[in-house]
């Protein structure tokens, strides 16, 4: 039951402002937090609450759900001089869903343990249509009691819960395999379509072909439109990938494990972001065919 408990949200970017949201329209007292103020501000006109900082939130809330970019940013707003961990109450639970190494998830959960606190390492998928439904995928692990103190808040973001070990770690592992597979597979549309485009084919012709055929992935299906609208607006930029792909590669270094298609994807990312293109929509990983080999994409459909 939610009834009187609270929750807070760092990060209300396109999946924490859907997730906060959620939370809301669950009925949940929700407390929100954000460097960017324009969206602490459209947090609260969607029924929020807000606090200047994660400091401020913290002592508020009995869950804490993180969806900041990565370690470093997840770090600060737990550790940093206006972090949340040292005036969250003893028994609080902190549910920490950005992307992060395994072994960064672990070793978060003993030093939050050591402040009295209880983690579920608990990454997402679905995107951000998904959290503005409440129905996102949690890959989650960590303590019972842990997931026990987090439930009225997972129940409220969450269409599957995955409950994957009894401790920090696995979580944030299958979220590596998930993004290597998405990562790969964004490669991949993106290489497909452009070459289609080079031979001559008409680019919504070649989607419509291919997402009703055994070519087509997920990704295929939700990226390559935005290719067709010339809209590459961040639902997921490309310095995500060049982060997430970052994070699998070390993991296959980790482990001593050849990883040739993530390291063919992570260097598609990588030329995108050196063109210029790191702040747009994941897709734009297109135009390094654009560039490369001077193929016309469609235009934006707002022009």
């Amino acid at each position: 039951m939610s009834k009187g408990r609270i929750a807070g949200v760092i990060g209300l970017g396109s999946m924490g402002m859907g997730a906060a949201c959620s939370l809301v329209a669950a009925g949940v007292e929700t407390w929100g937090t954000d460097v960017r103020a324009e969206s602490v501000a459209d947090f609260v006109a969607h029924g929020g609450k807000a606090a200047a900082s994660p400091a401020e939130l913290a002592s508020k809330v009995d869950a804490l759900l993180i969806l900041v970019v990565n370690a470093a940013q997840t770090e600060s707003v737990l550790f940093g001089e206006t972090g949340a961990v040292k005036h969250m109450k003893e028994g609080a639970v902190v549910v920490a869903s950005s992307t992060v190494p395994a072994s960064y998830a672990h070793e978060l959960e003993g030093r939050l343990t050591e402040h009295g606190l209880l983690m579920v390492d608990a990454p997402v998928s679905g995107g951000a249509g998904k959290a503005a439904t409440g129905e996102i995928t949690v890959m989650g692990s960590g303590r019972p009691e842990a997931f026990e103190a987090a439930d009225f808040l997972l129940n409220a973001i969450a269409a599957k819960l995955y409950r994957l070990g009894d401790q920090a770690g696995p979580g944030s592992t299958v979220k590596t395999i998930n993004q290597l597979l998405a990562g790969i597979h964004i490669a991949a549309a993106a290489e497909a379509m452009a070459l289609g485009i080079r031979a001559g084919v008409t680019p919504a012709d070649l989607f419509e072909v291919i997402s009703n055929s055994a070519g087509a992935s997920w990704m295929f299906n939700n990226r390559v439109p935005h290719i067709l609208d010339g809209d590459y607006a961040p639902l997921s930029a490309v310095n995500i990938f060049v982060k997430d792909l970052g994070i699998v590669l070390e993991t296959g270094k980790e482990l001593t494990f050849p990883l040739p298609l993530s390291a063919a994807a992570h260097q598609q990312f990588l030329s995108a972001a050196a063109a210029g293109l790191g702040t747009e929509d994941d897709s734009a990983v297109i135009k390094v065919f654009q560039k490369l080999a001077g193929i016309d994409l469609p235009e934006s459909k707002s022009d």
